[in-house]
């Protein structure tokens, strides 16, 4: 789980294993795999980077993630 803001910054928790899908349009839109979509105040970078460190503290696995802007390919698993 992993806690967003709603843009009336009103915090929430959301499953990181439900996102399907990261949107900027200027907003955040987050397509969960119900069906469901969330629009946040969060940037697609911090969102990938909690989900990072979500799986980071689950896996107990070394994740890199590339610095700069965001990439639809930010994380892979490092062998370790």
């Amino acid at each position: 789980m992993i806690s967003l803001k709603k843009l009336n910054d009103k915090a929430f928790v959301v499953n990181c294993e439900l996102i399907q899908s990261i949107e900027c349009m200027p907003d955040t839109i987050i397509s969960l795999t119900t069906g469901d979509k969330l629009i946040v105040k969060d940037s697609a970078e911090e969102i990938v980077r909690k989900v990072v460190d979500y799986k980071r503290a689950i896996n107990g696995r070394e994740l890199e993630v590339s610095a700069g802007e965001f990439e639809p390919e930010v994380a892979k698993l490092t062998e370790g």
